[in-house]
């Protein structure tokens, strides 16, 4: 028995780290992703929300699987462009300003040019700005330095930057040689890279699953609907496959795989929680049990969809969610075993 090659997986999230894909504007991201999947003879189709579906058919195809992890990351919108020929922002997902200040973004326009820039505080320079420290960080006060000529509002329309455009903020990817891996977007570029490994598997040792599986790379999961649609009648179990949060009280941490017991939907399937237990503690997979009280999957949102399954939520443990996150190969490189028993295990009812 094989596992998927971790080297090969944090190469895949190195890449996908770097294509900009704020909710939204997961175009070129989802582009990517159908060509790795064309690559491998793997067939797929995408909903009309833009998310892409593949399918490996199964032994028993009258019940069905569902994986998905998703490609949308946090990033923000042009709100205003302001006298100054600064822009003020919008934000998309659930993060902080304080999280974002310092940090180079890219504004694409409509047209698909792309230009650089840097979000500060507006009261940045100490030596201008008695209170620099002070000020809330706040969409009053947050705005970016767009890197081009530009002194007015006009100068900015000029460039083709309008009120709408996506800002998608610097991953700045490192992996250390430690094991670590450091980088924005790590959710869920992560569990990303970890299916997209796992379906490379079973076509590389051709394993035929005992259930018709369908992976679900969703691309609105940070407003709350990416995985909420397109189950089939079929599907008995969903399995979101996200990140584990790294804080105060909880278990979660950088080297195991993170089984979510119970989010802000409420608890998981303990039906299904217990099979992933089983099969971790019987192939030797280190994991945590943890509760995440801010916290919604695509499962949940499945659920509240009135979807008629079973659902679970596995993922790496990242550090700083929302913000400058990190990881370690051996969260990688567990959460890939549990999924690898997983798809070849009986259902849990």
């Amino acid at each position: 028995m094989s596992y998927p090659d971790s080297n090969e997986t944090i190469s895949l999230l190195t890449e996908l780290v770097s294509i900009p894909s704020p909710t939204g504007n997961t175009y070129e991201v989802i582009n990517f992703v159908e060509k790795f999947l064309t690559d491998l003879n793997v067939k797929s189709n995408r909903n009309r929300k833009g998310g892409l579906i593949a399918t490996l058919e199964g032994k028993d195809s009258s019940r069905h699987r569902m994986l998905t992890a998703h490609v949308d990351t946090l990033g923000a919108m042009v709100k205003e462009i302001k006298p100054c020929g600064r822009l003020r922002l919008d934000l998309i997902g659930g993060f902080r300003y304080n999280s974002i200040e310092g940090e180079y973004c890219e504004i694409e326009t409509k047209t698909g040019i792309k230009y650089s820039g840097t979000i500060l505080m507006h009261q940045t320079s100490v030596h201008v700005y008695k209170d620099a420290g002070k000020k809330e960080r706040n969409q009053e006060n947050i705005e970016v330095r767009i890197d081009e000529k530009v002194h007015t509002s006009e100068d900015v329309r000029a460039l083709g930057i309008e009120v709408g455009d996506f800002v998608s903020f610097d991953p700045r990817v490192k992996v250390t040689e430690s094991g670590y891996i450091k980088s924005r977007h790590l959710d869920d570029k992560a569990s990303v890279a970890i299916l997209l490994q796992l379906i490379k598997q079973i076509q590389t040792e051709q394993l035929v699953l005992p259930y018709t599986t369908h992976f679900l790379i969703s691309n609105n999961e940070e407003i709350g609907y990416g995985g909420n649609s397109n189950i089939t009648p079929e599907t008995v179990e969903y399995l979101a496959v996200d990140m584990g949060a790294i804080g105060d009280g909880q278990q979660s941490d950088e080297y195991t795989v993170s089984i979510c017991v119970k989010d802000s939907s409420g608890p998981y399937h303990y039906q299904l929680r217990k099979k992933l237990v089983q099969l971790a503690e019987e192939n030797n997979i280190d994991y945590k049990l943890d509760i995440y009280p801010f916290y919604g999957s695509d499962a949940s949102a499945a659920i509240r969809s009135g979807a008629d399954i079973i659902h679970g939520l596995i993922g790496p443990g990242i550090d700083a969610s929302h913000a400058f996150e990190r990881t370690h190969r051996l969260s990688i490189e567990n959460t890939a075993k549990l999924l690898y028993h997983y798809v070849q295990s009986k259902l849990a009812l």
